[in-house]
Parts: structure tokens; sequence; C-alpha cells
């Protein structure tokens, strides 16, 4: 296992907060409170996976404990954690082995076809949501291009991971293989050679398509990659070609701006993107994980500036993101009028009321520990009554409503604090599961550098250097 000392230097450990022993020391002896927090979080995080999925289907709720529907991109986090699991002792190889051998063969089966309902999915790509009792469309969902690329984020993970000659972890590795050879990525081009985000059977696709810098890249490299139904060549290059618009040197170092952090998150808790670049951002002297760091500390750095006044905003105590709000109404709050929402996407230059998500911060930890970890530590010092609990950090909190007369959506007003989230959403804790693991060994990261189909679709994306010379 590679030491988190492999990815920060001294400097950097020192200003997280994280112990720097000398060598004749035993490590476990000087493990700082810092370092036993993000433990217990993690942990903690991991358990809201294996304890709320359903062991025959492996479909992972939405949120909880509020009653939900399953989420896919919940079960592809969900399948990336089971071994990070196994690493940590928490549950047996062969416990992880056999949910998701569970979990695959329920994918592999779900019905597909252009039904309104009773299927899974559609031309290998599956619904947002499923019911979570029958497995099949939740509603009037969407079949989500975006969300089924989160799900074989975890189902190709699960892919590499599984090497052994265990028959359990050949048939992972064929069930893997058939699912995502069976996904028609043509059939979701809408506007070539652009992706659409969705298609219903009784409307047709989404008129809104992956045309700007966003959470994308892990879609387009699944796209890409396909070795049965894959996207043409220069689609990576037509799509990267429309990043400019997203540049901007607010908040600190130069950067491609996506307001809410999962946008900078998702895709990079699969790939590692340190060291190797496409065209487009070699030609801004840097790549896309310390792009995603620079996005992290404008965050950062918006929270200082505080131009909005918002109650507990500060060096540490950051972090916008999509996630849960308090509902949909304004209060006067300090003789200024307040927006408040239910969940929404939230970050500098789009929403901000008031609502802070721990995932944001989280999630990031990979990118800028020195600035993550002193925050989580404030965070659940400052918070952690209200705010920490079975499964670790809630969905959020605001800490400017305090009013217990207003008309919330989710949560309750907890005096001292404000307004907690009542809920954990799997697709929020997910991001804090893996990115700890991505800092501290680089785990999910090594194991996707195997994964043929990932160095595919990087490669027709035109990505060089680093791991993949």
């Amino acid at each position: 296992m590679i030491d988190r000392r492999t990815f920060l230097g001294t400097a950097g450990l020192a200003a997280a907060g994280i112990a720097t022993p000398a060598l004749a020391a035993p490590r476990v002896a000087r493990r700082s409170a810092a370092e036993r927090l993000i433990d217990d979080i993690q942990h903690r995080s991991f358990r809201y996976f294996w304890e709320t999925a359903d062991p025959i289907t492996g479909l992972v709720p939405d949120r909880w404990p509020t009653p939900s529907f399953a989420s896919i991109a919940a079960v592809g986090f969900a399948l990336t954690l089971y071994p990070v699991g196994v690493e940590h002792g928490w549950i047996s190889r062969a416990a992880a082995r056999t949910r998701t051998r569970a979990t695959l063969r329920f994918f592999a089966g779900a019905p597909q076809g252009p039904a309104a309902s009773g299927t899974s999915g559609h031309k290998g790509l599956f619904y947002h949501f499923l019911d979570a009792k029958t497995g099949h469309r939740f509603g009037r969902t969407e079949l989500s291009t975006v969300d089924t690329a989160l799900l074989l984020g975890g189902i190709l993970f699960a892919q590499s991971w599984y090497d052994g000659d265990h028959p359990d972890e050949r048939r992972i590795r064929d069930l893997a293989e058939q699912i995502y050879r069976a996904v028609d990525w043509t059939f979701a081009v809408r506007n070539a050679p652009f992706l659409s985000m969705g298609w219903h059977p009784e409307t047709g696709f989404i008129p809104s398509d992956w045309n700007i810098y966003n959470e994308g890249m892990l879609l387009y490299v699944l796209g890409l990659g396909s070795p049965t139904h894959a996207l043409p060549e220069g689609t990576w290059q037509a799509w990267s070609a429309r990043f400019e618009p997203s540049w901007t040197t607010q908040g600190g170092k130069p950067h491609l701006h996506f307001a809410p952090l999962f946008g900078h998150q998702y895709s990079q808790m699969w790939i590692d993107f340190r060291g190797i670049r496409d065209p487009y951002i070699a030609a801004k002297g840097l790549d896309y994980f310390e792009n995603s760091r620079r996005a992290t500390y404008a965050q950062r750095s918006y929270a200082i500036a505080n131009k909005g006044g918002w109650r507990g905003y500060g060096a540490d105590c950051w972090g916008l993101t999509a996630c849960d709000g308090p509902g949909d109404f304004t209060r006067t709050i300090g003789g200024r009028q307040r927006d408040f929402f239910s969940y929404s996407a939230r970050g500098p230059g789009d929403r901000d009321d008031g609502t802070i998500a721990p995932t944001a911060a989280l999630g990031s930890i990979a990118f800028a520990p020195e600035i993550v970890v002193p925050t989580i530590s404030a965070m659940h010092r400052r918070y952690g009554r209200g705010i920490y609990g079975q499964y670790g950090f809630l969905d959020s909190f605001n800490p400017t409503l305090t009013d217990p007369a207003a008309p919330l959506k989710h949560g309750r007003i907890v005096p001292g604090i404000g307004w907690v989230d009542g809920d954990y959403l799997g697709i929020d804790q997910g991001p804090i599961v893996g990115g700890i693991e991505n800092y501290r060994t680089g785990m999910i990261w090594r194991t996707m550098r195997r994964n043929p189909h990932i160095r595919r679709g990087l490669l027709r994306a035109g990505f060089t250097g680093g791991w993949l010379a």
C-alpha cells in the first residue's frame, strides 16, 4: 500500500495537520487527531453503501434514511468502494466479491428496450433512477448518459480489481465486459458530435447536450473507448474546443471554472489525470488534476471573501456543490432578503444560499489536502454535534438559517448550528470515500490505469504523457 507521504511533501503534511514521525517511531503511535477523524469519516461513509445496498440486486438507495428509489450512479460508487473496504479490513474479499457479482448479474440481465415501463434501460444505457424493489425505471426518469457513465466507472473498476482465478472473479470480469460492450454510445448523439444528457421514451432526447466543461470527462472517455459502439475520432477535440468560455482568472490561479465542485471530482475519482494532458489543457501549461486543485482553492477564496455575508463561511468552512437544501422559499434575515433552495447545484457564480456540503471539500481532498483536512477538522469541531452521525457527515447544513418557523422541505433547525439536512446522499458519500482513498493510497487510480477501455478512451481523446507513455 502506498503511504500518503508519496503524494504530499512534508510541508504539505504539516499544513494539513498530519504528523510526520521519524522513521524509527511506530506510525500508529503518532497519528494525529486529524488523521483519526479522516479514518472515521471514510469508514462511516463506506458503511452507507455496504449497509443500505440490496444484497440481491446491488441497488443502492439515492438517499437514506428517507425511503428512496435507487440511483445507478450510487451503484457505480458502491462497486468502486467495496474493494476499499477490503483493503482496510472492513469486509472480506469474499463478501465484496459476492456483492459485486450479484450487482453485475443484475445489470447484465436487467430488461432493456424502448418501452416506457417494465425496463431498466435502453441501448445498453440505464435510467437515472430505478425502483428499489423491481429494478425497473422509476417514474418518468430519464435514460441518463452521465449516470450510466458513473455506473460503468464502478463496473470497469471491478473488472480490473478482481483479477484473481476464483470463478466469481472471472465471472465479474466477463459480466463487466458484457455490460460495457452493450452500450450504444452512438444512439445518444443528438447534435453530432456531442452526447445528449438523456432520453425519455415518451418525448425523445433531452434538449441539452454535454457540450461545455463539466463532469463529462469520464463519459466521453468511456464513449471513445468502446470496442463496439465507439464515438468517432475527433469527438473529444470538438468538445474541448468549447472549453475556453469556462477559463477564468477569478478566485486565484487561472483555471477552467465549473461552479459546483462535483464537476471537478466525479471523473477524477476513477481517472488519474496527473501528468497526462490533451492538447487543450497542455496549451494552458497544466493538467486536469491541477485544474481541479485550483478550482478547490477558488472555492475557499470565495468563502473567505464571503460577499454574500453568509454565516459560517471562511478559510476553514467552505464547500459548494450539488446537494440538499432547506427548501424553496424566501426569508428576511438581519434585514436582508435571502432566497433558499431545496436540492440544487450550488457554487460561485451559480446559486449560493449559504448551504455548505461536506462532500464538496472532502471530495477534493486528493487535490488539496493541505486546505481540506483543516477545514473538515474545524467543521467537525464546530458543528459535529448536529451534522455528524451514523454514516459520517449528513449531506449539508446552513448556519445562516436558524428560524424554526421556516417552511422546510428537508431536515431540521438545530439550535446553535442552524439548518441541518436529515439525509445522506449516495452520490455525495461516494466522492468522500473515494477521494480519501486516492489521497491516501492512490489505489483507485492505480487500478483504473490497468483497464484497457479507459486507456483506449484516453488515447483516442488525444491524451499523452505521464502513466500513458
